[in-house]
């Protein structure tokens, strides 16, 4: 499995405890992969980190199952940006694997952390992967920020064909 954008996030910590292997997790910031590794302390040895921006590194090819992506896509104005991400999925998750992309709904903000985002519907999520991708499930849900504000978020769950 790979977390794209996982940061500081505690996933990772929670598929290390369920026993989960074979995990990478991959931020641009060097900063908040060093906090996560920190936080892990010994167990930190057993996730592969990448400190890289998605669209521009090469990843290997078919190594994933999963791929997981909790707020990276919708920071990916634009078009060229965008496809390079569909391209980095297409090919490094292996036939059948699963996608788990998760954006700004359709009322989600405008900008986030001083940065301009777009936001998305289901079905217009799914177009930007395309036709190799099957969109098998979605949802919304109302995230309250540390600053007390709410986000709407779209997950969308889909296999690679």
């Amino acid at each position: 499995m790979i977390d794209v954008g996982g940061g500081e996030s505690t996933l990772i910590d929670d598929l290390i405890a369920r026993g989960y292997e074979n995990l990478t997790v991959l931020d641009i910031s060097q900063a908040a992969i060093d906090a996560n590794r920190k936080r892990l302390g010994a167990a930190s040895e057993r996730v592969h980190w990448l400190v890289a921006d998605i669209t521009q590194i090469e990843l290997e090819p078919s190594v994933y199952d999963v791929w997981h992506d909790r707020a990276v896509f919708h920071f990916l104005t634009s078009a060229s940006d965008r496809i390079a991400y569909v391209r980095q999925v297409a090919c490094a998750v292996r036939h059948r694997g699963h996608v788990i992309v998760s954006t700004f709904g359709p009322e989600g903000p405008m900008k986030c952390s001083g940065l301009d985002v777009v936001c998305y519907e289901a079905e217009s999520l799914h177009k930007e992967f395309g036709v190799h991708f099957r969109l098998l499930g979605s949802s919304m849900e109302l995230h309250r920020t540390p600053f007390d504000t709410v986000q709407q978020f779209l997950y969308c769950y889909c296999r690679v064909e």
